[in-house]
């Protein structure tokens, strides 16, 4: 995952570079469709992947999008970020990971997905106390911790 963020952040600062140099000849609209169709696309590409990764691999995204905020806005670096981000109507990027994983888990409950993600997921009976689902064991085998119990490694809260 290193790698993909790697090269995802190196690009991404590539292509902001470029909408920089004539940042001055568009408006703030074309530079918002400009960035989102450049930037914030690369961004959500497989971004579902990064669920669960640490703090430190994700906020590496949340700087390309907070300067991509910057660039679109003109703001300086040191203008607070959160305000630009509602002002564009941007999720930060662990909501846009939550975001895409609930997406594709309402998608597969409904029938709106294809079969093949459809088919790895199946909806349990509610009990009084959780809920429990069970992934097909062939493609997703249990983790065992010391205590020989099965364990969940990621499920986004909703």
């Amino acid at each position: 995952m290193k790698q993909h963020i790697s090269s995802v952040s190196r690009t991404c600062y590539f292509q902001l570079r470029r909408i920089a140099t004539i940042r001055k000849y568009l408006t703030t609209d074309a530079t918002a469709k400009l960035v989102t169709s450049t930037i914030l696309s690369r961004l959500d590409y497989c971004n579902s992947l990064l669920a669960g990764l640490p703090s430190s691999s994700i906020s590496r995204l949340q700087r390309i999008q907070n300067s991509s905020a910057r660039l679109v806005l003109r703001k300086k670096k040191r203008d607070h970020i959160t305000p630009l981000l509602n002002q564009l109507h941007w999720l930060p990027v662990p909501a846009r990971i939550t975001y895409k994983i609930n997406t594709l888990t309402y998608k597969c409950l409904h029938g709106l997905a294809p079969a093949y993600l459809s088919d790895s997921l199946s909806l349990c009976p509610f009990t009084s106390t959780q809920i429990i689902c069970r992934l097909p064991q062939a493609q997703h085998p249990p983790h065992q911790t010391q205590n020989s119990r099965s364990t969940l490694i990621f499920f986004p809260s909703t």
